[in-house]
């Protein structure tokens, strides 16, 4: 088994059956945001803020800081908590500096820990939390 030291990367995560999905960007850039909607579809939270990417094998896997476990930043709001899991093998990658411009984008990838994962663009529609879960059940075509 191939083990590297582990990343801890600003970015906030949430997972669907035990496959996460990854949100990275600028501050205020939509991460919790989009993780609140997910959550609200029956997603849990794995870590906000703070990312710990480990990689086990040919897999990422992400987990939550200790100090931040169950803690999720609502704008406006503060900060709540939320059901969580302490751990979920990193799926897919989703820059939410970028919002996508086509239909049907190309394949994109990005790159930790020497492993490639598919990377997405930040969608600006109200179907995106919901596409993203199903991306997470099943993955892409």
């Amino acid at each position: 088994m191939t083990r590297t030291d582990p990343l801890t990367i600003h970015a906030t995560a949430v997972a669907v059956a035990g496959q996460a999905a990854m949100f990275i960007g600028a501050s205020g850039s939509g991460k919790s945001s989009l993780a609140l909607e997910m959550m609200a579809r029956g997603a849990d939270l794995v870590a906000d803020d703070r990312v710990i990417v480990t990689r086990e094998s040919d897999s990422l896997w992400v987990s939550c800081p200790d100090p931040l476990r169950g803690r999720i930043e609502a704008r406006g709001l503060g900060i709540l908590h939320a059901r969580s899991v302490d751990r979920a093998r990193l799926a897919v990658v989703v820059d939410m500096d970028q919002t996508e411009q086509t239909r049907m984008p190309p394949e994109r990838s990005i790159e930790y820990l020497n492993v490639k994962l598919p990377l997405l663009h930040n969608v600006a529609s109200q179907h995106f939390p919901a596409a993203l879960i199903q991306y997470l059940k099943s993955e892409a075509l």
